[in-house]
């Protein structure tokens, strides 16, 4: 998963404008994250009829989803650069209108479209690409501006809201898109959700502003001084380790993000409408998850140390979601089945702050680095499960993909049995 903590550490404000001018902006913020996320997950809903439509099997609509992952991770980097260069507002602006304007696009990625010239398949991949390009700058560019307005008393919750739309967005995406898709068909929906989406971008260029009046810009690292902290990072192995457990959990919550819709319809066969509200009652257990996994963690901490308090969250809650993912694939009724997969899920969320925090404190003077190398890792684990998941199912059935995915969050809980949470990487 991506968070806003991989943004650049900026020198502390002396003043902060009042409450409600912070409440606007961190609302703006919310709700670009909620678009978003809105406007990765439509292309799930829109998935199974553009299957159907254009006769594109399992593996290819995997590699279809898979696209956003891979420029989405390889310009995530690159798109935290634009934004300490140019600040968060122009970049977000440009990076938002491109996202409006490929989300419009995919509509006419069909054969009387882009698939005359490319083929259907690579007019989506290409499509897909471009969007994710939009959306690698988002969060480090959130995180930029909350620094600059937001005290740091106030900073965890912040970034916790600001990631909380990235599940309100998933959750609203299932039953609006899909009866947007109900009225006007899908290619009319996702030029409904461009529209959505200028809109607020337009919202968002009227209303931010990079720092408070009066602020000096944030000091910029030197070439040479970034090269040295990024050596350091990738030879750290406890920072490995937490990299290598994340791109594990990612691997397991994608599945989710990309398949589970298409898994309750044609899989399980349940009808479109409560195939939208279930894949709807997953995301919303994920909305609930991630903040209580966040106040257990803390207080976990507090009650048995930083080390074993550290670990107590991300390994009782990946061993959960292994569990109950498995069992939730055997076959059982649909109920069940929609009770335990939001379940396991949800359980995968929960350690998403812990991550984030152990990152914080191994970076030490390097936490943007930190944070960007662990998150870089993550997608990579995302960007794999949309492929790797339907080949899997292709040969064992789906509850042997769903089962992988079970072996892989295993494998990611062992990772925090051997690093240590309060180890700092070396300066350089």
């Amino acid at each position: 998963m991506s968070s806003a903590h991989s943004a650049a550490v900026t020198s502390t404000p002396v003043t902060y404008p009042p409450f409600r001018i912070q409440a606007r902006m961190v609302g703006l913020m919310f709700a670009l994250s909620a678009m978003n996320y809105f406007d990765r997950v439509v292309m799930s809903i829109a998935g199974p009829g553009i299957m159907k439509e254009f006769r594109i099997s399992e593996t290819g609509m995997g590699t279809i989803y898979s696209a956003f992952l891979l420029s989405y991770t390889l310009m995530m980097a690159p798109g935290g650069a634009l934004a300490d260069r140019f600040g968060g507002r122009r970049v977000l602006t440009m990076a938002g209108l491109g996202a409006a304007l490929f989300t419009g696009l995919t509509a006419i990625s069909g054969p009387q479209g882009l698939g005359a010239y490319l083929g259907v398949i690579p007019a989506f991949i290409a499509m897909r690409l471009a969007f994710g390009v939009c959306a690698s700058p988002l969060y480090p560019s959130t995180g930029r501006i909350a620094a600059a307005w937001i005290p740091p008393s106030g900073q965890a919750r912040v970034q916790a809201i600001i990631m909380s739309g990235a599940a309100v967005g998933s959750a609203v995406a299932p039953v609006l898109f899909s009866r947007l898709i109900a009225v006007y068909g899908w290619r009319g929906a996702f030029w409904i959700a461009a529209a959505l989406t200028a809109v607020l971008i337009g919202i968002w260029y009227a209303w931010v502003r990079d720092r408070p009046k009066g602020q000096a810009p944030p000091a910029r690292q030197s070439a040479a001084s970034t090269a040295a902290s990024w050596r350091a990072l990738i030879g750290d192995h406890h920072l490995l380790l937490l990299t290598g457990s994340y791109f594990a959990l990612n691997y397991f919550e994608y599945i989710f993000y990309y398949w589970i819709y298409y898994y309750f319809g044609e899989i399980r066969h349940m009808p479109q409408e409560q195939s939208a509200y279930a894949t709807t009652v997953i995301f919303i257990t994920m909305a609930v998850m991630t903040p209580l996994g966040g106040w257990v963690s803390d207080w976990m901490r507090s009650r048995f140390g930083p080390s074993r308090g550290a670990r107590i969250v991300p390994i009782g809650a990946m061993a959960a979601s292994a569990a109950l993912l498995y069992i939730g694939a055997s076959g059982l009724s649909v109920f069940l089945t929609v009770a335990l997969l939001s379940l396991a899920v949800g359980c995968s969320m929960a350690p998403e702050g812990t991550f984030w925090s152990t990152a914080i404190h191994m970076g030490g003077k390097q936490v943007g680095a930190a944070c960007g190398f662990m998150n870089f890792g993550g997608n990579v684990g995302g960007m794999l499960a949309p492929i790797l998941t339907p080949m899997i199912a292709q040969r064992f059935g789906w509850t042997g993909g769903l089962s992988f995915a079970s072996a892989i969050v295993l494998l990611g809980m062992l990772a925090w049995m051997v690093l240590e949470p309060t180890h700092q990487v070396r300066d350089t």
